[in-house]
């Protein structure tokens, strides 16, 4: 760093002459390009190239995912003894496995999205993953907060919560009202273990139906209600010993 006045005046006279060069040697490159159409045509057809390139390679990286992971199988003995982070990269592969292009995203202020995917048909699919211990069950706050996030946060156009437990009443009653995809215990054993698509288990079509669209517009309307206005099955659930573990 410049120590006086002095050595700040050179170091401003030394950044104006570089800058002064760098705009000659901008303006001199662009006269040589446009005054030879040859080298313009050269650098087009090899930025067209390379973009071609790009987006083949993205292609072929998914496919060779899809490849890798076509015979995946998961038990739920399997699923049951991972760790919370492991369970979110276990559906993330599951995902890869059935054809979609799919990222991890779980992390602290992952705002309810532990996975999300494109799948072939251009649907968004947002995930929130819950591992939890023997019997364990989601609670509806779960859903509210997948709800208030997934579609203004996300751009959801599907939004799922999977879970090894199950959920409670007022968590599958609020999921059902704000078109939440479910997936518990045994549609996790036909998705994982079985080896059926994640997009036959949730009908999935072309184009999407609107009752399988997330309904964005319904955390507007609605408070987050206490676990006792829920469901009396969310204040047990607090205290049981399988409560959810992320």
């Amino acid at each position: 760093m410049p120590r006086d006045l002095s050595e700040w005046i050179a170091a401003l006279f030394v950044v104006v002459i570089a800058a002064a060069l760098l705009v000659q040697g901008i303006r001199a490159l662009i006269g040589l390009i446009f005054g030879h159409w040859y080298i313009a045509a050269a650098l087009g057809s090899g930025l067209t190239i390379a973009i071609a390139a790009a987006l083949w390679w993205q292609v072929a990286a998914v496919r060779r995912r899809t490849a890798r992971l076509r015979h995946l199988r998961l038990t739920l003995h399997d699923l049951d003894a991972m760790s919370p982070q492991a369970f979110e990269f276990a559906v993330r592969d599951l995902m890869l496995r059935d054809g979609m292009n799919a990222r991890h995203v779980g992390r602290r202020g992952d705002k309810a999205a532990d996975v999300i995917a494109l799948d072939e048909r251009g649907h968004r699919i947002v995930v929130q993953c819950k591992h939890t211990t023997t019997g364990g069950k989601v609670r509806v706050d779960v859903i509210y907060q997948v709800n208030g996030t997934a579609g203004p946060a996300h751009g959801a156009d599907v939004a799922v919560v999977v879970t090894n437990g199950s959920f409670t009443r007022g968590a599958r009653e609020s999921a059902a009202e704000f078109r939440i995809h479910l997936i518990g215990r045994q549609d996790l054993a036909r998705w994982a273990a079985d080896g059926e698509s994640l997009q036959r288990l949730l009908r999935l079509t072309t184009p999407l139906r609107r009752r399988r669209r997330l309904r964005h517009t319904a955390a507007m309307r609605h408070r987050s209600p206490s676990p006792l206005e829920a469901d009396p099955q969310e204040a047990m659930s607090r205290t049981s010993p399988g409560a959810t573990r992320t």
